[in-house]
């Protein structure tokens, strides 16, 4: 039986990227838990927009959070003004 390789981590770096662009040496598993907190509130909370990724950067103390979404009217509002959390 053949080995079993998974499609976006086999095109990791040709076609696709990472869904995060930090890296860091000290509290890794802390700032991946926090992210893995903030996808989960935003796919809870955002549901209807229709979000298909979330790309998370971080800087020195600053957090930054791309959303590809379908509806993105749902996740601005009327008038243009941001979402409320």
């Amino acid at each position: 039986m053949g080995q079993k390789v998974h499609p976006r981590g086999f095109r990791l770096g040709v076609i696709g990227d990472w869904d995060a662009r930090w890296y860091s040496e000290n509290n890794y598993a802390e700032l991946l838990k926090e992210d893995l907190v903030i996808r989960k509130y935003l796919k809870e909370h955002l549901y209807r927009a229709g979000v298909s990724r979330m790309v998370i950067s971080r800087r020195a103390n600053q957090v930054s959070v791309d959303l590809f979404t379908a509806k993105p009217g749902l996740i601005i509002g009327r008038g243009g003004r941001m979402w409320q959390w």
